[in-house]
């Protein structure tokens, strides 16, 4: 990759024209659009896996975090010729026309939209009704925060692995945790949202004053709402690697959960916050830690 000119980048033999690369997307950081494309080029060779033939939702903040956004299942019809795309039929808006981002040139074209948040199907084209992964969201209600999502992820790890199911933490790259159960067999989103609905249930009636099944937003003060929902056919996760909107260019990094447990034990919570740059580094040094989400097959159990 390489810049052609203030205006251009090059990567292969395609050029794609960029605009506004000044333009300040997160203002609290001085953090400008041309630095999340940079950003999202820094850490391709690991995204990308993650993206692969993935439909995806984009979230755009033309104006940056601090100004409205707009969700945009249907790849924009501005889209270059080359840009990947795939139909996913179903759901309220019929078929859809989703952007598919399997190379570095698409997902800077993806990242001049302003598209900040990466928000992918938990499945892959052509088999968009095949789940490759379970998924945990863990989001604490205040006064709560990051440290007692932590600590019951921890937990949720404790019983999957019970359970003969390995899994994986990221940060939510703001207050909460995210989880993947990697699965990469055949299942059902019914299989994988009736499983992780029994688990936050069973969690909660074991820890009723710090853990929460219900979506309700009145019930989640100072608890952990367990969110199984997103195992959905039609809803999405932010992607690992993804920048998140919020004051800081924070992002929903990967981490081992040696990181988890000594967080909670120190009770640092600014230790389970990466920014932009802090995840170009933890690559270099780490590779991709969400690698085994990839590849690692696993079955659900029949029954918990």
């Amino acid at each position: 990759m390489s810049v052609a000119t203030p205006t251009q980048i090059r990567i292969g033999r395609r050029v794609l024209p960029v605009s506004n690369i000044d333009k300040l997307l997160y203002p609290a950081a001085d953090f400008t659009k041309g630095d999340v494309i940079h950003y999202y080029l820094r850490v391709a060779n690991v995204l990308l896996p993650h993206l692969k033939n993935r439909p995806l939702t984009l979230k755009r903040y033309p104006n940056g975090t601090a100004s409205l956004y707009f969700y945009e299942k249907r790849c924009p019809i501005h889209r270059p010729g080359w840009m990947t795309t795939t139909e996913v039929k179903g759901g309220k808006a019929g078929a859809i026309n989703f952007c598919v981002v399997n190379d570095a040139i698409s997902l800077a074209w993806i990242a001049n939209l302003a598209s900040i948040e990466l928000h992918p199907l938990l499945s892959r084209a052509p088999k968009v009704h095949q789940p490759t992964m379970m998924v945990f969201d863990f989001d604490p209600g205040p006064p709560a925060g990051v440290i007692q999502a932590a600590t019951v992820a921890l937990r949720v790890r404790d019983f999957l692995a019970r359970l003969g199911l390995q899994s994986f933490p990221k940060t939510s790259g703001g207050k909460g945790i995210h989880l993947a159960v990697p699965l990469n067999t055949t299942v059902s989103f019914d299989d994988t949202k009736s499983f992780s609905r029994a688990i936050a249930q069973t969690l909660e009636r074991q820890f009723p004053d710090k853990v929460v099944s219900n979506m309700s937003k009145a019930l989640r003060k100072n608890k952990v709402f367990v969110d199984w929902s997103q195992n959905d056919e039609h809803k999405t996760t932010a992607c690992v690697y993804s920048l998140r909107a919020r004051d800081l260019p924070t992002v929903s990094a990967p981490i081992r959960w040696k990181e988890l447990e000594d967080a909670v034990k120190k009770n640092d919570p600014d230790s389970l916050t990466f920014q932009a740059h802090e995840v170009i580094d933890r690559v270099s040094e780490h590779g991709d830690l969400f690698a085994p989400v990839l590849k690692l097959k696993q079955k659900l159990p029949t029954h918990l």
